[in-house]
């Protein structure tokens, strides 16, 4: 086997001449080994690096066995731990088996006792492994959602997402905030070959850029003032499946320029770590701006835009989408049931159809959402649709639907964060953006509250 696809065993044992028998016999069986002849040192070596099976001694200077079993377990993915001494009791079995051990071996011992044991307690890690990702996988399913749809542009998107869903090649979702980027990602994992594997995301304008290249790659611990542990990163806990980084184009060239050599080279280093990491992942990438004018005028890699835009999808706004809009609208409210069934008027419709929905298909579900739960009745009139956050005392239009788009815009934000009492994390949920998003548009039109005026 490849020597990063060897079962990796650490060896803690202070006597030099067993530990290199050990070795010996382990390395021979296949494994690839590390031995430490003190706790300190297995245990520095067990938080710098990713091991599949520890061995432990009982009785060892600078730190006994259980207490490296203790603290080892207290880490991310801790690797399954036997427990080896030559002055075993009852009393010392039970206690390594509290403390998280896979199993319990008295000296002397035979070397095939340990092959068994060490392949054993390696199935079991993957077997836990395996059993957290399918967990995963159900809830995923439980939560994922139709793309409804008649309009054949955006029949179109999807017969081309199901004929590249299952090729490794990085895809480009591109589209308006709300037009259904995160469904189409879920679509493209769900298809591919990688469907047993996870699906990660990551909205890349939802984190602090001091803090996006450690949820990317993560990082050691002390690698920083609050790295008391470990941090695996999304793109290792992603390993085998999709990572679906959204709003990539929020990435700070220094990170840009970091993932681009971790997509290129499938490996990548934990922020203060010196051990290579390994990951084998598709990324699926998408943005709501221009991602080429982007690179035409230097705020975005053309090396990494080349990268993650193998294959290119973009996703039609909602105001396209027209004929969609009673048909999503009735998909939406009876998701939205309560046991009551509810039918939308004539009206209604017309008032949806005429609003142009700067926030799109996930505006128009929170709309519906909404209305379900202020109706009186089983059917919904216009007056009960509070489109731009407020109630259709005007016919269920806020703004003028033959205004430019961005008057539209500017006017619907506005209309929220008055809404929202310019409570920003309220309003941006409203509209669907992230918080980060809801400050830079904000700032772009000048928008003050209304005692800053």
């Amino acid at each position: 086997m490849r020597d990063d696809n060897r079962i990796k065993v650490l060896i803690a044992e202070d006597e030099a001449h067993l530990g290199s028998i050990l070795q010996k016999f382990l390395e021979g069986r296949g494994y690839q080994v590390s031995v430490h002849t003190d706790g300190r040192s297995a245990l520095d070596a067990l938080r710098a690096e990713a091991f599949d099976v520890a061995l432990l001694d009982i009785v060892m200077p600078e730190m006994d066995g259980l207490e490296v079993l203790r603290q080892i377990r207290e880490e991310l993915s801790p690797p399954e731990v036997i427990i080896i001494t030559g002055n075993g009791t009852i009393e010392t079995a039970i206690s390594a088996m509290k403390l998280g051990a896979y199993d319990y071996l008295a000296k002397p011992y035979r070397m095939a006792e340990i092959d068994v044991m060490v392949r054993r307690a390696w199935e079991r890690r993957e077997l836990t492994r395996e059993n957290a990702l399918l967990h995963k996988r159900l809830s995923a399913r439980e939560e994922q959602s139709e793309i409804v749809t008649q309009y054949a542009p955006m029949q179109a998107v999807i017969a081309l997402v199901e004929r590249v869903a299952r090729s490794d090649s990085a895809v480009l979702i591109l589209g308006e905030s709300g037009t259904g980027k995160e469904l189409i990602a879920r679509m493209l994992h769900r298809l591919s070959h990688r469907v047993t594997g996870p699906l990660v995301d990551i909205n890349c304008a939802a984190i602090p850029d001091a803090l996006v290249e450690s949820e990317l790659f993560g990082h050691e611990r002390g690698a920083h003032a609050e790295a008391s542990t470990r941090k695996l990163g999304l793109f290792e806990l992603a390993n085998g499946g999709t990572i679906f980084m959204d709003e990539i184009g929020a990435l700070d060239p220094k990170v840009q320029g970091k993932l681009l050599r971790a997509l290129e080279l499938g490996t990548f280093y934990r922020v203060g770590g010196t051990q290579k990491v390994r990951s084998d992942l598709r990324v699926v990438a998408a943005s709501n701006q221009d991602l080429a004018q982007r690179v035409a005028n230097g705020t975005f890699r053309s090396d990494l835009y080349y990268r993650i835009n193998t294959i290119s999808v973009t996703l039609p706004p909602l105001r396209e989408r027209a004929v969609d809009i009673p048909l999503l609208a009735r998909h939406f409210l009876d998701a939205a049931a309560d046991g009551v069934q509810r039918s939308l008027s004539p009206d209604a419709i017309e008032a949806l159809q005429a609003y142009p929905w700067p926030g799109n298909v996930r505006e128009l579900r929170n709309v519906i959402e909404r209305a379900a739960l202020v109706a009186t009745g089983s059917v919904i009139h216009a007056n009960d649709v509070p489109l731009g956050g407020l109630p259709a005392s005007n016919g269920g239009r806020a703004t003028d639907p033959l205004a430019p788009l961005e008057q539209v815009e500017r006017q619907h934000i506005e209309t929220v964060l008055q809404h929202a009492r310019w409570h920003q994390g309220k309003a941006a949920d409203i509209l669907g953006i992230s918080p980060k998003t809801l400050y830079r548009k904000i700032r772009e039109f000048g928008l003050r509250r209304p005692n800053e005026r």
